[in-house]
């Protein structure tokens, strides 16, 4: 495993041990609301300052862009996205589907990636150039050819300020494409299951760069393609993101690209 990314996996381990911990206790957990349908916990704090601290320990010329603590010398050459809990709310209501999720970009390309489900002890991770593995077993995406018979994630709108009219609209159009739309509602831990094959394609808008950025390096380093509606690169900076396996990719572009806003 190459240096950094073990860090990054200690760290990530390090933070799943504060939620783990503290989903023992959900009813004494502080919520606030930092707009309509979006909330944080002490426990997002917590899991990110031990996550910083973790890697500032090892790379403390290093710059970070945070879910919860935001830019802090970003443009350093080596920059960690974190996302310290991927799926808040499903957290605060007991349901297991949660994610930490960590990446390393230098000079702006994503080299290394942690996705890790502290409910499951699945341990995602990626090297750019040397393969995404689910603990000791390398990834591959699934090989279903048919957008028609194909598994998709996605995610809903929650927030005031977005779309929900126009993801209806791709939600019914979808629907009609796929065999089945899923939504757990922890984007890190949906693109994963792609690059595991457990989806065979994802979609989703209005994302932060620390929601995908891990995910994505372990799709294409999982033989899987990672864009916009259009297919198109820039996804970090638009936050509109699909991917899947080659075939899959190039369908979802024919239902998706109408929809995009890039």
């Amino acid at each position: 495993m190459h240096p950094m990314l073990n860090v990054a996996v200690k760290a990530a381990r390090r933070a799943g041990t504060v939620i783990n911990r503290a989903s023992l206790n959900l009813e004494r957990l502080q919520v606030d609301r930092k707009q309509h349908n979006d909330f944080v916990t002490e426990v997002d704090r917590q899991a990110e300052a031990a996550i910083i601290e973790t890697l500032s320990d090892a790379y403390p010329s290093h710059g970070f862009l945070a879910e919860e603590t935001g830019a802090q010398n970003v443009d350093a050459e080596n920059v960690w996205i974190i996302d310290p809990l991927d799926g808040t709310t499903n957290f605060i209501h007991g349901f297991p589907q949660y994610a930490v999720s960590i990446a390393l970009s230098v000079n702006g390309v994503t080299q290394q990636a942690v996705v890790y489900d502290p409910t499951r002890d699945e341990l995602f991770t990626a090297t750019r150039g040397a393969g995404a593995y689910l603990d000791r077993r390398r990834l591959r995406v699934a090989t279903q050819d048919r957008l028609a018979n194909s598994l998709l994630g996605t995610g809903f709108p929650y927030r005031e300020d977005q779309d929900l009219e126009k993801y209806l609209k791709i939600f019914a159009d979808m629907t009609r494409q796929c065999a089945g739309l899923r939504r757990p509602g922890a984007a890190s831990l949906d693109l994963a299951y792609v690059a595991a094959g457990r989806y065979d394609g994802f979609f989703e808008s209005d994302l932060k760069p620390w929601d995908m950025a891990a995910g994505a390096l372990l799709i294409t380093e999982s033989g899987g393609l990672v864009g916009n509606y259009r297919g198109e690169e820039g996804f970090l900076q638009s936050g509109e993101v699909m991917c899947a396996n080659p075939r899959i990719f190039a369908q979802m572009v024919q239902c998706l690209s109408k929809y995009s806003n890039c």
